[in-house]
């Protein structure tokens, strides 16, 4: 079984109060943690460096592969890599640098709430870390307030599939017509909304999903990067046809989000 928590009813109704109160979310740029070289940015917005940084984090939770949909991972506090001296730290990182300020996620970490209690393991689903990760991968690849980074995944999903306005980062395209590129986000719903199709994007709603980044491929497969796959950074290689179109997968990978760098 894979370890994709699902988050609680109180992160999917804050977020869309979120949703409502701001349909283009270039407008509701907010101040934020990250460093001058990523804010200003230093160089430009480019795939090269989004690829760079999010196999750099993963190298630095240690290379870790799962092409096996999870198989024979069990959570347990002891073992949990989010929960490891350096690496719960890392996760808190994630949240700080990766989100705005003032969110209220901002101040956990792989094991802590806000207060800085530890939270038990059978509460992780509603610390879930991936939006996150791929929030921080963005905005220390120099997005800027461009970007909207969100706790959720489906903030952004839906952000993708709305009508284009200048300055738009994020496109959401059909993965049975448009196959992706390296620095592209994939992404599959989740749960109760497992069964989602491009073609009810956007939803009124937010709801549990996944995503990660493209960082590579070959004939056949595509590799992407993700966090809090097994309570971790982790690698993964999908099937696709000789177009490079996403095909038989385990999850129903259902949006492809173009993402619209200003260079590779």
């Amino acid at each position: 079984m894979r370890h994709f928590p699902s988050g609680s009813l109180g992160r999917f109704i804050a977020g869309a109060a979120k949703v409502f109160g701001c349909v283009f979310l270039a407008s509701c740029a907010a101040e934020n943690h990250a460093p001058p070289f990523a804010n200003v940015p230093y160089e430009a917005f480019s795939r090269s460096a989004a690829v760079a940084v999010a196999l750099r984090e993963w190298r630095l939770w240690g290379q870790r592969v799962d092409d096996n949909d999870g198989a024979g991972y069990v959570q347990h506090a002891a073992t949990m890599a989010e929960r490891q001296q350096g690496l719960w730290q890392r996760v808190g990182e994630y949240w700080w640098e990766g989100l705005n300020a003032g969110a209220p996620e901002a101040g956990w970490t792989g094991k802590h709430d806000a207060e800085g209690k530890v939270f038990p393991v059978r509460k992780n689903g509603d610390y879930a870390w991936s939006a996150a990760f791929i929030s921080y991968v963005m905005r220390i690849a120099g997005a800027g307030p461009r970007f909207p980074y969100a706790a959720d995944h489906s903030y952004y999903i839906n952000y993708a599939a709305r009508a284009y306005h200048p300055g738009k980062l994020l496109i959401a395209e059909n993965p049975k017509t448009y196959a992706p590129r390296l620095g592209d986000l994939v992404c599959f719903p989740r749960g109760w909304a497992g069964n989602l199709a491009f073609a009810a994007l956007p939803t009124p709603y937010l709801f549990p999903a996944h995503c990660s980044i493209v960082t590579g491929g070959g004939p056949g497969v595509v590799e992407v990067v993700g966090g809090n796959v097994d309570d971790a950074v982790t690698m993964e290689h999908l099937h696709a046809n000789a177009q490079g179109l996403l095909t038989g997968n385990r999850e129903n990978w259902f949006v492809v989000l173009r993402v619209l760098y200003a260079r590779n």
